[in-house]
């Protein structure tokens, strides 16, 4: 979908098939990954640090998880989610929750890349509040997944055509001053 200004977007059945890959990614890891999400989206910002160590442990079963149920994905396929995921990021590129995670440019876009990782749920939970943000939580691999494995698969890098950045500081809307 292509929006007034030439920037193309992705569709709602893009969306709808990234958030259902990575909710199936965490489904496979178990009960103890859902648990873990949830006490980290549903937490009282105010009750102090969180405890990260079993979601640190399991990202890399989600990323692989999530690496399984792509091996079969065209290149088409594949830009589409590296689309919607510098869409997600783009959207969360805002002053209000890089006060709360903390980090340079580079570990601000790693803790973006976390609250995608976390699902929709969390990501949407952030949105809305950024004080569930967590400080220091990142996750790297997801803020170019996607890109990352149409690399490794065409040797070349997506053309996601969405004239928008998926890097720290280029969401204007999120940074107005």
């Amino acid at each position: 979908m292509i929006d007034p200004s030439g920037q193309r977007l992705p569709t709602a059945a893009d969306e709808a098939r990234f958030w259902d890959l990575v909710e199936d990614a965490w489904a496979r890891i178990g009960p103890e990954g859902r648990r873990a999400r949830q006490a980290v989206a549903e937490r009282d910002p105010e009750a102090g640090e969180v405890d990260l160590g079993i979601i640190d442990e399991l990202l890399q079963v989600f990323l692989d998880n999530l690496t399984l149920a792509t091996q079969n994905f065209s290149a088409e396929e594949l830009t589409d989610l590296d689309r919607v995921v510098e869409r997600r990021l783009y959207e969360i590129d805002r002053a209000d929750i890089q006060a709360v995670t903390d980090g340079s440019d580079d570990g601000f876009l790693y803790a973006r890349g976390f609250i995608v990782a976390l699902g929709r749920d969390y990501y949407a939970a952030v949105a809305r509040n950024p004080r569930l943000a967590v400080l220091d939580a990142e996750c790297e691999e997801m803020c170019y997944f996607f890109a990352t494995l149409y690399h490794e698969r065409y040797d070349r890098f997506p053309d996601t055509g969405s004239g928008i950045s998926r890097e720290s500081t280029n969401n204007p809307a999120g940074w107005p001053n």
